[in-house]
């Protein structure tokens, strides 16, 4: 599979196809036992996730994973602190040079909720807000690393049809202000057919699908995995 820089992707299959775990390999949440990741002309395979992080990918997860006792600011600042300027002796210390990079990370991370338009929130615990709001928390959290490559696993999920409306529009918006390619994986047909230039299907862990969101529409072997064999 090959992405485009600038592209939104849509990475779809029946449950079991292996979509998360490509997450996972991109991530470096598992290593490759053959075959290659690369990104940006460089290999990544093997790599610590923190290290690919700094390279410039960011996820969400198909379950919520929000630090959930600590308010949505600090979910979000947590995210800005491999750019801070000081280094452990200072933390310990919290000299003025502590103070000052911690204030400023502060203010970004409250100039990137009022994006979100979670600015309201930030003070709440991760835990109390609605299910739809900790989603763009999550995904606030993502772009706060600032990604050049965004991975969405099934950032619908659970979503009632009018988050569902709100979080397309959010992909929209967050894709070209912040000029990122985006990969998605999305059990809603909905989301994918609405939002995706291009569309990877999967079952049981290969490839069987490549195209526009109408080519995959009347494809029949995506047909077959999804409805069975014979399905119409």
């Amino acid at each position: 599979m090959t992405i485009h820089q600038g592209e939104l992707i849509g990475l779809i299959g029946p449950n079991g196809a292996g979509k998360t775990t490509v997450f996972n390999l991109i991530t470096g949440l598992h290593t490759p036992s053959s075959g290659d990741i690369r990104f940006v002309g460089q290999s990544i395979a093997g790599l610590e996730p923190f290290e690919i992080t700094q390279r410039g990918i960011a996820r969400t997860f198909q379950n919520i994973r929000l630090l959930p006792n600590l308010t949505v600011l600090d979910n979000v600042r947590i995210a800005y602190h491999f750019h801070a300027g000081y280094g452990l002796f200072d933390g310990i210390l919290r000299n003025k040079r502590f103070k000052h990079q911690e204030q400023e990370l502060t203010e970004r991370a409250q100039d990137f909720l009022a994006i979100f338009k979670l600015d309201r929130v930030q003070d709440e615990l991760a835990v109390n807000l609605p299910y739809g709001e900790q989603r763009r928390v999550e995904i606030a959290r993502a772009l706060a690393s600032n990604p050049r490559l965004l991975l969405l696993d099934e950032p619908a999920a659970g979503m009632n049809p009018n988050e569902i409306l709100n979080l397309m529009e959010l992909i929209r918006l967050i894709r070209e202000r912040f000029n990122l390619t985006i990969l998605l994986i999305e059990h809603q047909m909905r989301v994918v057919m609405g939002i995706c230039e291009r569309i990877t299907v999967m079952d049981f862990g290969e490839v069987i699908a490549r195209g526009t969101p109408k080519e995959i529409q009347s494809n029949e072997r995506v047909i077959e995995a999804y409805l069975g064999k014979g399905a119409h």
